[in-house]
């Protein structure tokens, strides 16, 4: 409970608790709103501390069993801050703007992240050294321009798992688009917004650079975590395969060794009994010749 109250401190100095105006709400944040001061709606902390440990629980599944997680971020000020948390987790992430088709059209999309590591490869290893200066700058403009709006998803083979949103009326065609191809959704919801829209909802500031701040950093925590976990029991598993191996390898060298005794004392025994047929053999004096053995002489 005290964790819990920290947090809930932390969250009230960031100003996660101040809404938009009250001519601006959304009836369906009701239950998430605490009062109303100066026409502003205030959101119960007590409220977003839950739901935040809930969707931070719910991503760190997600993280642990080794699926993507995409951040997008596209207002001016969260595009740093969680571009930096993307990265820290090595997650995807889109903050300059969304691409309408990012995921229903992921296929034509994955092309063009071809297209611009191809670029890129062309510009590093000296091949555009035989084209013209013109040439060279108009593909360097390409690159940067595709850098900007697709770098955070260079390396997404796939489509993601879930994505975390921030402020979801802002993204509405990431929403929507993630909605019909049945991705998990996480979401900071401010009063203005609809909170069932979103599979997890958030109620926080979703204007603030402190408030997208705290809540994007905890549920980077809770991937860091579920990714960590996986790596332990990765390294686990390994280390009981090596035990596996080493344990059969030790018995199979038992087994030879009892079976090398075996055949080692078998020898030893018949040697000792003097051959097969068991009685020790009788030695013949060299002086004794055999019955008429001088006769023909």
């Amino acid at each position: 409970m005290e964790n819990n109250t920290s947090l809930q401190q932390q969250l009230l100095e960031a100003g996660v608790h101040f809404g938009h105006l009250k001519k601006k709400w959304n009836p369906k944040m009701l239950p998430y709103i605490f009062a109303e001061k100066k026409g502003i709606h205030i959101i119960d902390l007590n409220k977003t501390v839950d739901h935040l440990q809930e969707s931070a629980a719910a991503i760190k599944q997600i993280a642990k069993s080794g699926k993507k997680i995409m951040f997008v971020a596209t207002k001016k000020q969260a595009k740093e801050i969680v571009s930096e948390c993307a990265k820290r987790v090595n997650m995807p992430f889109a903050t300059e703007r969304w691409l309408g088709g990012m995921l229903t059209n992921f296929n034509t999309v994955r092309k063009s992240v071809k297209k611009m590591q191809s670029i890129e490869k062309m510009l590093s290893d000296g091949s555009a050294e035989s084209l013209t200066k013109k040439e060279r700058l108009t593909l360097s403009r390409d690159k940067d321009k595709m850098e900007k709006v697709l770098g955070g998803i260079a390396q997404l083979g796939r489509l993601p798992a879930a994505l975390f949103l921030v402020d979801i009326g802002h993204e509405h065609i990431a929403l929507s688009e993630a909605k019909r191809l049945g991705i998990t959704t996480f979401g900071m919801v401010d009063t203005n917004c609809d909170p069932n829209k979103v599979d997890f909802a958030i109620p926080a500031n979703d204007d603030a650079t402190k408030s997208i701040a705290i809540i994007t950093n905890y549920i980077v925590a809770a991937i860091a975590e579920g990714l960590a976990e996986r790596q332990a029991s990765k390294d686990e598993e390994e280390s009981d395969d090596s035990n596996n191996e080493n344990e059969a390898k030790a018995r199979r060298l038992e087994a030879e060794a009892q079976a090398e005794a075996a055949r080692g004392g078998r020898s030893r025994a018949a040697g000792a009994a003097g051959g097969p047929g068991g009685a020790p053999k009788r030695r013949v004096p060299s002086n004794r010749r055999p019955a008429g053995g001088g006769a023909g002489k």
